[in-house]
């Protein structure tokens, strides 16, 4: 497993915000009921999964939101950029004790959504700046806490443990 440093995370977000604040600024015009309801039922699974034990369903969730937006918005061949995009910063956060909240996070996506919905493609690309800015704040870079981080690392990306009754 890959681990991003500090820095590296820091690029990642950059690079997240040039590429998903770009799509969103080219998304004047598209169809949007079919993308609308394609990210809403992404959020629906995101909600699911929240409520639900699996974090390591919860985060990829969470990053594929954006990945999914690509996706919907035409832009197939940033999908892959993306998703390494995402998991790098999936993993800083996992590694460096992010305290932004899944909940937030959804909470943020479905603004996304409904501004989108809304026709108001710029206040869409101004929550995405924001929430991703707001992930990217959240990270506790402690240094110092690196150790620690192995741990929390495999903790996250670890099939959850059925109770002995449903085995």
């Amino acid at each position: 497993v890959v681990e991003p440093s500090a820095e590296e995370a820091r690029d990642a977000f950059s690079a997240r915000r040039i590429i998903e604040s770009g799509i969103l600024a080219e998304s004047g015009g598209r169809p949007l009921a079919k993308v609308i309801r394609k990210l809403r039922e992404h959020i629906a699974d995101e909600k699911r999964a929240i409520a639900g034990a699996d974090a390591a369903t919860r985060a990829f969730l969470l990053a594929d939101f954006h990945v999914c937006l690509a996706e919907q918005m035409g832009h197939r061949l940033l999908c892959d950029v993306l998703r390494d995009l995402t998991a790098r910063t999936t993993l800083a956060a996992t590694l460096f004790q992010s305290k932004h909240e899944a909940g937030q996070s959804c909470a943020e996506h479905a603004a996304i959504v409904a501004a989108l919905e809304a026709g108001e493609t710029g206040r869409a690309r101004q929550l995405m700046l924001d929430h991703i800015g707001n992930v990217e704040e959240a990270l506790e870079a402690d240094v110092a806490a690196a150790p620690a981080a192995d741990e929390r690392l495999r903790a996250t990306l670890a099939p959850v443990a059925l109770p002995r009754a449903s085995r």
